[in-house]
């Protein structure tokens, strides 16, 4: 038999062993990273503080439009009614507050 013969003809033999542990190890590393990101999310809780905004309160204008918004954003101001918002002001004389439950 020649040396061709002896190595480059035969059939390889399948390593089952290496790709047990390979597997192995992969199920273990994506089992690790499962269980450190459940840890992590519930240790972790941050909870903002809750802000009273007031009762809710529907502006009803004369041109038939509604604003729908909390106690705490509207001011009377000089006979004027004024929604003061984060970002914005908006002059809502002649309309009618109106006291209710609009969700």
């Amino acid at each position: 038999m020649t040396r061709t013969e002896l190595y480059h003809e035969s059939p390889k033999q399948f390593q089952m062993k290496g790709l047990l542990i390979t597997v192995l190890a992969f199920a273990i590393l994506i089992g690790g990273i499962v269980w450190l990101n459940h840890y992590a999310e519930s240790t972790i809780k941050i909870d903002a503080p809750k802000e009273d905004l007031g009762r809710k309160v529907v502006v009803h204008l004369p041109n038939g439009k509604d604003v729908y918004t909390y106690e705490k954003f509207i001011i009377q101001k000089a006979g004027k009614l004024i929604y003061k918002g984060e970002r914005n002001t908006i002059d809502l004389t002649g309309g009618k507050l109106d006291y209710k439950n609009w969700e």
